[in-house]
């Protein structure tokens, strides 16, 4: 994995919520669901990821070239960034801005990743999408993006442990049953309870 930070002052991190989990658990469908529940008075933001694949429709993502990923990096636009699956993922420095304004940020980010996140925002809320092996399996399968051999190593590594960072909090969702109720549960977490 490589790892780059934008150098300057960073906020500490308070008001990030850092997501992660296995590709398959559902993450994108539950930052879906937050940004249409938010209000227009919400001061919560869920942040673009900046990828070098073709953005899916349900993810909030920027497509780039991996030139133009990394031009972008080398200009220290990107507050992270990492690699995963031989694709190239980061979150835009605009999220200081916000943090500093007292804007809770929700970012997409990476298991393999949380301990450089948690060295630069040593206050963020690291939030695990988690499910059962059956569920992610079926959901991979029917995402259609891997070979059975890739999605075999797909749920081997989401088996694998993951670090986390002495301190850091860690909250788990278990998004295995009803979208409807793993989104509240997050809506709820970041404060975006709504009417």
């Amino acid at each position: 994995m490589t790892t780059r930070f934008h150098s300057g002052s960073a906020p500490d991190g308070s008001g990030l919520f850092y997501v992660m989990g296995p590709s398959g658990s559902g993450k994108d469908s539950l930052l879906r669901t937050l940004r249409e529940r938010l209000q227009r008075d919400d001061r919560i933001v869920v942040a673009h990821r900046y990828i070098t694949r073709a953005a899916d429709e349900n993810e909030a993502s920027v497509a780039l070239s991996a030139d133009e990923f990394h031009r972008r990096a080398d200009l220290g636009c990107l507050a992270l960034h990492w690699n995963s699956h031989g694709l190239h993922y980061g979150i835009g420095v605009e999220i200081e801005q916000w943090l500093a304004q007292g804007i809770k940020v929700v970012v997409n980010g990476s298991r393999e990743y949380l301990p450089q996140a948690v060295a630069r925002y040593p206050h963020l809320c690291a939030v695990h999408v988690r499910v059962t092996p059956e569920v992610l399996a079926a959901r991979l399968r029917q995402r259609g993006r891997e070979s059975a051999e890739g999605i075999a190593r797909r749920l081997a590594r989401a088996a694998q442990p993951f670090d986390v960072p002495p301190g850091c909090r860690v909250v788990e969702i278990d998004n295995s049953g009803e979208l409807a109720d793993s989104a509240d549960a997050f809506a709820r977490l970041v404060g975006a309870v709504g009417d």
